[in-house]
């Protein structure tokens, strides 16, 4: 079965340059990319694995990662 990679670098490859600079000068955006990443990493880990994990926690995981992205995503558009 082919995983789907979530990194936002690929997601968003047009807003790449948007994504550095709030990395680097927001530290809200920086945090929020930490945890969308990490957990991003933890949900391919759990598939590509298999680990015992039920599919209500894993589908909740998923849940909060679309959560999280859907945050950076209007932090990156946001018009200043």
């Amino acid at each position: 079965m082919q995983l789907d990679h979530h990194d936002l670098h690929a997601d968003f490859p047009q807003l790449s340059d948007r994504i550095h600079q709030l990395k680097t000068e927001d530290a809200h955006f920086a945090k929020l990319f930490g945890e969308y990443d990490a957990l991003d990493h933890e949900i391919r880990r759990i598939e590509e694995s298999g680990s015992a994990i039920g599919d209500a926690e894993l589908e909740t995981l998923k849940y909060k990662r679309i959560h999280l992205k859907d945050a950076l995503y209007a932090m990156l558009t946001k018009t200043v």
